[in-house]
């Protein structure tokens, strides 16, 4: 048996809309353009007690409903996450390298958040903590996760009118310049990345290895990854989109999301969590500088 979250009964409209173009604003639980068309993609969306799909035609009179199709309590992973901040609202925990953020396999971040996380003694308190935006399974590093409905809303708001900050590090293989922009679409939209260069080693099987800080000024998928790439600094470590021979082996994806500053759901106060470097990046360049000093005598 499903549950229904929400019921709109569509008044009285002149021409037709499509499905997720008319579910936009229309419940509180979908607070963007993407959060419709992935609950429409899911199921979660019916149109008169049959199953929406995104190009469904939306007429006067119809009833849509918005189910809870995540009622069904899920096997809790006992896997233990670093949490750097917690209260009844939300969290941010570390996600380790190499793990999706959620997925239909078992090992997943979410399914692992009921193992770290206290319950949330708020009224509107989620069954299970959901993250609030996304990594890639390869990048390590902040994940804010809303433990209540309002703070799921809230913060999807945030992430869909780009107002909350990220900051990431990665080691790339060259040596960009100081600082600069990267502007490059990615699946025909527009798309930007700001970075600076931290520190330049030399290399002897890379040539330079840099340190960056990555402010991604948009949220396309695997959108450093790619930029970085196209910019003729691949990060180190990155098997789909870095230099062939050049790919360490077993080492992981040299980036992570080092800091994050959002506006708090509930009290309206700008919180800011920081990182510091990774060691294994600090360890990495200095290594690299040592091996290929030493090879110079």
């Amino acid at each position: 048996m499903q549950i229904v979250l929400a019921t709109h009964v569509v008044p009285e409209i002149e021409v037709p809309q499509r499905l997720s173009d008319y579910l936009c604003g229309v419940f509180a639980e979908l607070p963007s353009r993407k959060s419709v068309k992935t609950a429409i993609k899911k199921g979660a969306v019916y149109v008169n007690g049959k199953k929406g799909h995104t190009g469904d035609w939306v007429k006067s009179h119809q009833e849509i409903q918005l189910m809870d199709i995540d009622h069904a309590p899920r096997k809790v992973l006992k896997m233990p996450l670093e949490v750097l901040y917690e209260d009844a609202y939300l969290a941010v925990i570390f996600k380790p390298a190499g793990l999706p953020v959620s997925g239909n396999q078992f090992r997943t971040i979410e399914q692992a958040l009921l193992y770290n996380l206290e319950p949330s003694t708020a009224p509107d308190r989620l069954k299970q903590p959901r993250a609030a935006h996304r990594l890639d399974a390869p990048t390590s590093g902040l994940l804010l996760v809303a433990k209540t409905k309002q703070a799921r809303i809230n913060l999807g708001a945030q992430f869909e009118a780009k107002s909350i900050q990220k900051r990431y590090q990665a080691i790339v293989i060259g040596a960009p310049p100081r600082e600069g922009s990267i502007v490059f679409p990615i699946e025909g939209k527009a798309s930007l990345s700001m970075y600076e260069c931290l520190k330049t080693v030399d290399s002897l099987k890379s040539g330079q290895l840099s340190l960056l800080n990555l402010y991604p000024k948009t949220g396309r998928t695997h959108q450093l990854r790619m930029h970085l790439s196209k910019l003729g600094f691949p990060i180190l470590g990155d098997a789909l989109y870095g230099k062939e021979g050049l790919i360490l082996k077993h080492k992981g994806l040299f980036l992570t999301a080092i800091e994050l500053t959002f506006q708090h759901p509930i009290t309206e106060k700008k919180q800011t969590i920081t990182l510091e470097t990774p060691y294994k990046y600090t360890a990495l360049l200095a290594r690299e500088q040592r091996r290929f000093d030493a090879y110079q005598k």
